[in-house]
């Protein structure tokens, strides 16, 4: 395979995603986003029966752009979880750089339930 192909092969997801509207990333990745803090929720609470919910989304805009250069757009989504008498909130973080993939962005807030 030449060069000229793999570089097209590499190169086509991310030149995809730039297709995509930012309402229609928001709903892509929504079900993704929810899992993810779903299975957080689930282990850090030692509850298998937590549920999530989504709480919140929106786009945010990458913090570099320059003329040859900007970062990629990100949906963040704020899930809450709750089960065996906890809750908590997450933030989960996926960037629209064709990768598809979703990773819980490290905040989190645990209320107790009584």
């Amino acid at each position: 395979m030449s060069a000229r192909i793999k570089f097209a092969v590499a190169a086509l997801p991310v030149l995809l995603a730039g297709c995509t509207s930012t309402t229609q990333f928001l709903q892509q990745m929504q079900p993704q986003a929810i899992s993810e803090a779903q299975r957080r929720g689930a282990f850090e609470m030692d509850c298998p029966t937590a549920t999530a919910s989504l709480l919140s989304s929106e786009i945010m805009q990458p913090e570099i752009r320059a003329i040859a250069f900007a970062g990629p757009e990100r949906a963040v989504y704020n899930v809450g979880v709750s089960g065996c008498g906890k809750r908590a909130t997450y933030v989960v973080i996926c960037p629209q750089n064709g990768s598809n993939a979703c990773f819980d962005g490290g905040s989190r807030t645990e209320i107790q339930e009584n």
